[in-house]
């Protein structure tokens, strides 16, 4: 076994903050399977963003976002990355010496998986971009950075995510029994792990909105004064309206066979602006409304199931800040044959799956071994994931 003392840092579509993890990743020999890697998350922490920086970004992640604004967030967001990293290691009272490497997935500000043509007849291409300069990190930290994951798999002819089905598959899967693990983030998504499965057998999917949509009518409804449902208290006041639920779910992203992915380019303040538009002319009570959109997460992914697994899952296990709305999980629970648990009690965090990841990621471009999957992206080949950038 090799073991590296890594940095996973992420900051998701919900756009609520880094999320840090300090990682002890032991990997085994290179002719040993990777499911005997041993992942210890040793600390972590989320370093929220100020309103004021959070709407900085709901701006560069819009379509209407210049070059030059891009270009300067790409810095900005690189430094508030760093100031994670930071307070990160103050807390777990280590200094960056101790750190083999930082595994960053920066912050998406666009991501089109299906294929589109370039112009003048240059062919068809799919695209991602996640922002957060990891040269700036590395030169603020002292820590080399390891960024930029998801291009590799891109030029590999994937859709370049999900990426955390590699992490469900070592840290999740069972010998015996057939599991989904489901993220809740701002997108929902979902790793379909067979009984006894190799790493060829593991798949996934983007299941559709996971908080985003709630989030957005929550923070619309509440005037601000509340940017999600704790808990799941105001859906849990409210009833569902079935009409607006099944016109909401009569959609072809629901329908569409995986692989499959998206992001807010679909489910983003747009999508939550015609929902309201849609519950406004219905003259819908503001706690029906919540009701109805967490019901959407919540049915979404049961109806992914029962349409894109071949098997009835014996333990669905959740992650993401999903996982805290008793409300959503439970309404879940209903629609499921089996027990539905969060991450927790399979030793990671619901709230740093996705940060110890990165640390995971990075650790394996240190030993280059593929990161990706192709039986989830669609890839060609699986691909070392990762570009590297030193501190001076």
């Amino acid at each position: 076994m090799t073991s590296y003392r890594t940095i996973g840092l992420m900051s998701g579509t919900s756009l609520d903050g880094v999320d840090a993890a300090l990682c002890r990743i032991e990997l085994p020999d290179p002719d040993a399977p990777l499911t005997e890697a041993t992942i210890e998350t040793e600390a972590a922490i989320t370093d929220e963003y100020e309103p004021r920086f959070r709407s900085y970004l709901e701006t560069v992640c819009a379509e209407t976002t210049t070059i030059d604004e891009l270009a300067r967030a790409d810095i900005a967001v690189g430094r508030r990355f760093a100031r994670a990293v930071k307070t990160l290691l103050s807390k777990a009272n280590t200094t960056p010496e101790t750190v083999d490497l930082i595994g960053s997935h920066g912050q998406t500000v666009w991501h089109a998986p299906e294929l589109a043509a370039l112009p003048g007849k240059l062919g068809t291409t799919r695209t991602t971009l996640q922002i957060g300069d990891e040269s700036v990190i590395a030169t603020e930290t002292g820590i080399a950075t390891v960024a930029d994951f998801r291009r590799a798999d891109i030029a590999a002819g994937g859709h370049g995510a999900p990426l955390s089905p590699l992490l469900d598959w070592i840290q999740f899967g069972d010998e015996s029994e057939g599991r989904i693990v489901q993220n809740i983030g701002g997108i929902g998504n979902c790793t379909v792990l067979p009984g006894g499965g190799t790493r060829e057998a593991v798949t996934a999917f983007d299941t559709g909105p996971g908080n985003m949509v709630i989030d957005a009518v929550v923070e619309s409804v509440t005037d601000g004064d509340r940017r999600f449902d704790e808990g799941g208290q105001l859906a849990a006041a409210g009833d569902v309206d079935g009409e607006l639920l099944a016109s909401l779910l009569d959609d072809p992203f629901f329908e569409r066979d995986p692989p499959k992915s998206t992001g807010r380019e679909r489910y983003g303040n747009a999508y939550a602006d015609e929902v309201l538009e849609r519950a406004r002319r219905r003259d819908l009570a503001e706690r029906d409304l919540v009701a109805t959109v967490t019901a959407l997460t919540s049915d979404s992914i049961a109806d992914a199931y029962e349409r894109h697994v071949e098997f009835d899952p014996e333990r669905v296990i959740v992650s993401g800040g999903g996982a805290w709305n008793e409300t959503l999980c439970s309404r879940l629970g209903s629609r499921l044959p089996c027990p539905v648990e969060t991450s927790r009690a399979h030793g990671i965090d619901p709230d740093f799956r996705e940060a110890v990841l990165f640390g995971l990621l990075a650790a394996l471009f240190r030993t280059e071994r593929a990161g990706s999957l192709p039986s989830v992206t669609g890839a060609n080949e699986p691909a070392v994931l990762g570009t590297l950038s030193k501190p001076p």
